[in-house]
């Protein structure tokens, strides 16, 4: 695992998931790999009343209703539409779930304006069709085809970003369970890729991309959706940055110390932001970020990885702050001027009244917007 960038979570817990796999005496739908319980278990971590030999780390940090209702739904023969604001961990409950069902989260197809129907189905080793004709073995399988020919789990992401003919083609999986593939000669079964029990999609969804590619009624209808809300408890999102940034530094083999009370003022921020955008009249007025945790986990790191690399090796509060406004300024001058606003509007009156961290944050984010403005 340690020569792979970023291992997929059935790589990453393979030796979790090896352990619940062997005391798993529940019962189990189709060829799920774990039971449901398990599945939760290994995704929402344990508990001492679980009564295991051996602690498992929580994974996804939200509502446990999200998770059982997404398990349940894939034990059906219904699809699931994970939908939310960007950074609200669609994607990653997805992989999870994939990991701990079929231990495949790899079969993934991304959604964009360029996603033709042949990525959901499949497509041709033209060499091979040259020199032997069409057959299933020149056919380039779909990791949405895969899925089905396994029993496995396919992931959708970004759905609503794909054209309504890609849209089209996944009803007819969804309905149907089963690919034609007419260029191969009929009789038989040979042109026809059936799904085998377990085959399930789960595809996420932006919340905020309304209006790009609507689904259609027709394809809602083979989806069960879960919304996923964007994490407002400042507990909860605590625990998501704390277990990142351990993650972080794990993965990059860094040692180097995070102050707790500089995580407090990157929480802290964040929620002055979310609630200045929230009180803003106007787009203009607010920030093009969506200030989600999984952005405020960019900041960390960027600030982490600068702190390593061009500082003395301990996160500070300018740091911090030239991170913030760095990746947040993404449109000049308007997000410049709301950060600016909200340093001499919040930051400067906290720094004097509390101390602590804020004013050398409020130093580091005033140089950060006079570089660059």
């Amino acid at each position: 695992m340690s020569d792979l960038l970023r291992a997929p979570a059935e790589i990453k817990y393979a030796e979790e998931l090896d352990w619940l796999e062997s005391i798993d005496d529940n019962p189990k739908p189709f060829s799920w790999r774990l039971s449901p319980k398990m599945v939760r278990l290994f995704i929402l971590g344990s508990e001492r009343a679980d009564g295991l030999d051996r602690e498992i780390s929580q994974k996804w940090f939200g509502d446990r209703s999200f998770v059982e209702r997404s398990i349940v739904t894939l034990a059906s023969d219904r699809g699931l539409l994970l939908i939310g604001d960007p950074g609200t961990g669609k994607s990653w409950l997805a992989e999870l779930l994939s990991a701990a069902i079929c231990r495949n989260s790899t079969l993934v197809v991304q959604g964009t304006a360029g996603t033709t129907e042949d990525h959901i189905k499949y497509s041709w080793n033209v060499s091979m069709v040259i020199a032997k004709g069409q057959s299933r073995e020149s056919m380039i399988p779909s990791p949405i085809m895969t899925a089905m020919e396994t029993g496995a789990i396919g992931r959708f992401e970004e759905l609503t970003r794909s054209t309504s003919d890609v849209q089209d083609a996944l009803i007819s999986i969804l309905s149907e369970k089963y690919i034609s593939v007419p260029e191969l000669e009929s009789g038989g079964s040979d042109n026809i890729v059936f799904a085998k029990p377990g085959f399930s999609v789960i595809a996420t969804a932006n919340s905020r991309d309304r209006g790009v590619n609507d689904l259609s009624s027709a394809l809602k209808r083979r989806f069960n959706f879960v919304r996923i809300p964007v994490v407002t408890n400042k507990r909860s999102e605590a625990e998501i940055v704390r277990f990142r940034t351990e993650e972080l530094l794990r993965r990059h083999a860094i040692d180097l110390d995070v102050p707790p009370t500089l995580l407090d003022v990157l929480l802290q921020s964040f929620a002055d932001l979310r609630a200045s955008a929230a009180a803003a009249g106007s787009d203009d007025e607010k920030l093009e970020s969506a200030l989600s945790t999984a952005e405020q986990i960019g900041v960390l790191e960027d600030a982490v990885l600068h702190s390593n690399f061009f500082g003395e090796h301990t996160l500070t509060a300018r740091t911090l702050a030239s991170s913030l406004v760095g990746s947040l300024a993404r449109r000049e001058p308007e997000d410049l001027a709301i950060l600016n606003k909200y340093l001499h509007g919040v930051v400067e009156p906290r720094s004097k009244e509390e101390g602590g961290s804020w004013p050398e944050f409020l130093e580091g984010g005033r140089d950060a917007i006079a570089t660059l403005s």
